[in-house]
């Protein structure tokens, strides 16, 4: 029967990390991110003409490509375009057109082809030490075109010349190209129905420079002409032009001189240069002038030109004559206070243009100045709207809008017909710190418990009773709730609200750029408030939570402390101008939650920048030297050890157990009710070193008190430059990297280390110190003196690499933990089930009876990943850096939030949720079946009752 019953469980042990489907997006969140998105790069698209929905398409400040679906703001497809091998990469660049299935992006030195409905690729194609400059696509197709795809028109600048090129939109393959060597910086390219523009800068006197227009055959790429517009004293740079407007009917030039006093226009392909005089009367000086104008061939050749000053905004829309090439201002858009962005919209002809202000949305059309649909919304945000785009569709004598307004942060909001439907906090993706926080209600708790628990028994029932006098405050709106609450638990498909258990912990998140935000963990991690902690990048080195505050540290010294509940900022600056590497903190656990006591900052030496007197216990630090560091209180000049690697190594990382790592046992019992005793110590230290020379890699298990090596393990061809991630927990600890496979074997692959710590090889025995009452890690010899562990190890080899691993967490450690291990290779975050990894797995042979009665199945050298193991399950969850876990109330459950690129959450239930009620139990039917049992009681109780009586006069 024992046998059977550890068959049966470990036939169990596969599936305990597997999730059911509906549990996806109810137990966990995903926030796929694209980054801040370029205003030029960003559109609105139909990527079918058989269909007229739209999807929005961006590229974003980190070479992402992505399709969003403008519904409900889902991310539809997305791919990393940065290819480029040179380090001065251009700006991303993104181009589309209705009805072309495909869209064009450049980044760098590389540019490519994706099908707008699926993202899957066409065609791509990498210039080696150049850079794409622009790009545009080929509205009209020609006699020899075979296929709905347009070509693309790619401008690519090198050290001494600019090439046009034109791409097969179906192959990619070159059709004909321009080459430019006079040394005039390729600046853009454009196109009119008929011809192909080629937009240089040349050098002109005193650090100006002129305009050069050069039009080529858009079939063969000869030039058919070219001119050169006096624009000295106004054009100083790339910067200077406003606009090259590109497949368009007019496609024009706009610039202004330097004091904005006036607007220079010009028609592309003719010699005329209009000079329209800036009509400015808010008296405030202009900060920033843009241009917005259609991009079809279609379109009515109108534009409009925004003008920006500190306080507000106008704008002034102009017609273009196509015969005579002239420019006529048509009407004016008011000043405006406060923030407005402007976008364009075409639907056949007819050109709108939609202005997105704080308090409103504004359609007008380019013919009149006439306001054709208004809509009263609360856009205000601190936040500075930094551009917009929007889709206009027209309904009989009105119209309806979306736009999407794009922050300065890098936050989207769509706004549709007035109503905020949805928001993309894309300032997440440049997340570099997080943490869950604590309401600042359970901490009041927590400290009258404490007042009571110090109390003479007396006063402490004196003070519970006031206590409870005073929640009586709350006692109406609670009971108001309470019939809610009831129907709500019997009705709804959660079977328990596992709120009140820890599960639905807010966690705050610190973006490289400033920014903080606060997620709801409970609500599919909805932003419950966001600030911009500091006006510029900073470097975070630490970040902690108190009940309702989360302090954050920064490298100069200094902290700002953030109030967990509104985001209210305070900032601390440094006592003392010193460059901090890193922050120690020293922390305390209360069984549940993690207390901070004290933070220590540390220099690039790797010593304290000041003492912990207040603080008993030692310091392990890493200097920039690559050398570990003891440290103990009220020293913070000489280290009490020193751990030096060997010759040619380099330390790059030190690892220690978490904070809260409970051990549930001490042992661990094996098949035939014996004992291995753990080997465990808080003061292990794992440091890991390597050579990159010899690629060679050390592993160091130390102790933190004395420095002492108690065991090392030396790995041979490893490649330095792959990820080497490594965790440790209990008794145990593991590493991952790509090697030469331990043994005889010649193979190389990426391999996971893990090893055991016990006290003795022999069951039952507890080593040297069996007979000691205590020990030294110090001082003392022989029985006395810190023993060396047993260590069992095992190695697997694993498809791919491992970036950051972690262990789960429970609040008294009675689960079985898992290994959380981050894959790059496949953006997924995968849960190894302990068991799977026990080094104790019978090599060459099946387990006996009593291996197999403690769950032992035989070794295998590949480890091959579960399906059921991946937390992330066929999300791709992209560019994480960290990962954290956290224990909750429930034994059964750990809470799991990866951040640095996507923002990821869930619970992880290792040894599945044996403390929680599951769904297929119905209250409902319960509470039914206890109702209709109570009925019969009653109906047959004096039937029962009567019979008995019957029974006593018959018997007499």
């Amino acid at each position: 029967m024992r046998l059977q019953a550890a068959l049966l469980a470990a036939a169990c042990v596969s599936p305990v990390a597997a999730i059911f489907s509906d549990e996806v997006n109810h137990i966990d969140f995903h926030h796929a991110l694209l980054g801040a998105p370029s205003p030029d790069s960003t559109f609105f698209l139909k990527p079918s003409s058989a269909s007229n929905a739209s999807l929005l398409y961006t590229l974003s400040d980190k070479s992402i490509l992505g399709a969003v679906n403008p519904r409900d703001g889902a991310l539809v497809w997305r791919h990393n375009i940065s290819r480029s091998a040179s380090p001065a990469g251009g700006a991303g660049l993104l181009r589309g057109l209705d009805g072309n299935n495909a869209v064009v992006g450049a980044a760098g030195d590389y540019i490519s082809s994706w099908g707008a409905q699926d993202g899957k690729l066409i065609w791509d194609q990498q210039f080696d030490g150049n850079t794409v400059a622009d790009i545009e696509l080929l509205e009209l197709e020609d006699a020899t075109a075979t296929s709905d795809t347009r070509d693309t028109l790619a401008l690519i600048s090198g050290k001494s010349f600019g090439s046009v090129r034109r791409f097969d939109g179906d192959s990619g393959a070159v059709k004909w190209e321009y080459i430019d060597e006079s040394g005039d910086i390729p600046f853009q390219v454009s196109s009119s129905p008929s011809e192909v523009f080629y937009i240089s800068l040349q050098s002109g006197i005193l650090k100006s420079s002129k305009i050069k227009v050069t039009a080529l055959d858009p079939i063969t790429g000869r030039q058919t002409g070219q001119q050169v517009l006096n624009t000295e004293g106004d054009i100083t740079g790339p910067e200077s032009v406003l606009f090259v407007g590109a497949n368009t009917a007019s496609p024009l030039i706009i610039w202004t001189d330097k004091a904005h006093k006036s607007l220079k226009i010009n028609v592309i392909g003719s010699k005329q240069i209009s000079s329209l005089a800036i009509d400015n009367t808010s008296g405030e000086e202009i900060r920033q002038v843009t241009v917005h104008a259609p991009h079809k061939l279609n379109s009515l050749p109108h534009f409009l030109v925004h003008y920006k000053t500190g306080s507000g905004a106008w704008a002034e829309v102009y017609h273009v004559d196509l015969k005579s090439a002239a420019v006529n201002k048509a009407y004016q858009l008011p000043y405006l206070q406060g923030q407005s962005v402007i976008a364009t919209s075409s639907i056949d002809a007819n050109v709108y243009f939609t202005r997105v202000a704080d308090s409103e949305v504004v359609v007008v059309s380019s013919a009149s100045h006439g306001i054709i649909g208004r809509w009263n919304v609360d856009a205000s945000s601190p936040d500075y709207a930094q551009a917009a785009v929007a889709e206009v569709v027209a309904k009989g004598k009105s119209v309806a809008v979306r736009a999407v307004v794009l922050r300065d942060s890098g936050d989207w909001q769509l706004i549709r017909n007035g109503q905020i439907e949805w928001t993309r906090p894309e300032a997440l993706i440049e997340a570099v710190a997080a943490i869950w926080v604590e309401a600042e209600e359970k901490e009041d708790l927590a400290h009258e418990l404490e007042v009571e628990g110090h109390d003479s028994i007396h006063g402490a029932y004196i003070h519970r009773v006031k206590r409870h006098v005073r929640d009586l405050q709350h006692l109406p709106d609670w009971l108001k709730e309470l019939p809610q609450r009831i129907v709500s638990s019997v009705l709804s498909d959660e079977v328990t609200n596992l709120d009140s258990f820890g599960v639905a912990k807010p966690v705050v998140v610190a973006t490289r750029n400033g920014r903080v935000y606060s997620l709801d963990t409970g609500r599919q991690g909805s932003v419950m408030w966001s600030v911009q902690a500091s006006e510029q990048a900073w470097d975070v080195k630490d970040i902690t939570a108190r009940p309702g505050q989360v302090i954050i540290d920064l490298s100069d010294g200094s902290y700002v402390s953030i109030n967990a509940s509104t985001g209210e900022t305070f900032t601390q600056p440094p006592l003392e101008a010193t460059n901090v590497q890193s922050i120690a903190n020293f922390v305390v656990s209360d069984g549940s939650s993690l207390v901070r006591l004290g933070a220590v900052g540390i220099r690039e030496d790797g010593s304290p920048v000041t003492p912990f007197n207040d603080i008993t216990g030692f310091l392990v630090t890493t200097s920039a030297n690559g050398r570990v560091l003891g440290w103990i209180e009220s020293d913070n000049k000489t280290p009490v050890w020193e751990f030096v690697p060997p010759s040619g190594q380099r330390v790059v990382k030190a690892t220690a157990r978490p904070a809260h790592d409970p051990v549930a046992s001490i042992g661990k019992v094996l098949g035939n009710r014996s004992v291995l005793y753990k080997y465990l110590s808080t003061n292990l230290v794992l440091v890991t070193a390597v050579n990159e020379k010899d690629h060679v890699a050390g592993f160091y298990l130390l102790d933190g008190v004395s420095g002492k090596v108690l065991h090392s393990a030396t790995q041979a061809g490893v490649d330095p430059t792959q990820p080497i991630s490594s965790v440790m927990s209990e008794n145990w600890f593991a590493y991952s990297f790509f090697g030469d496979a331990i043994g005889e074997s010649s193979a190389k692959g990426y391999q996971l280390v893990i090893s055991e710590l016990y006290e003795s090889s022999i069951a039952n025995d507890r080593g040297p110190l069996d007979a000691a009452g205590n020990y030294s890690s110090l001082h003392g010899s022989g029985t006395d003196s810190l023993p060396l562990p047993h260590v069992v190890s095992q190695s697997f080899m694993i498809a791919e690499p491992i970036s950051h691993m972690i262990v789960t967490q429970t609040r008294q450690g009675i689960t079985t933990r898992q290994l959380v291990c981050t894959l790059p290779s496949s953006n997924s975050i995968v849960g190894i089930p302990r068991p799977v990894l026990d080094p104790r797995r019978p090599v060459d042979r099946d387990p006996t009876s009593a291996e197999a009665e403690e769950g032992l199945f035989r070794y295998a050298p590949f480890l091959d990943f579960d399906g059921k193991w991946y937390l992330t399950h066929a999300r791709d969850v992209a560019g994480i850096k960290d990962v954290l876990s956290r224990p909750t109330l429930l034994e059964s459950t750990s809470l799991v939030l990866a951040y640095g690129g996507d923002i990821f959450g869930t619970r992880a239930t290792p040894s599945q949720a044996f403390d929680v009620l599951g769904k297929s139990f119905s209250k409902l039917q319960l509470v039914l079946t206890v109702v209709a049992l109570t009925g019969g009681v009653i109906f047959l109780a004096p039937v029962a009752r009567k019979k008995q009586v019957n029974l006593l006069w018959k018997a007499t």
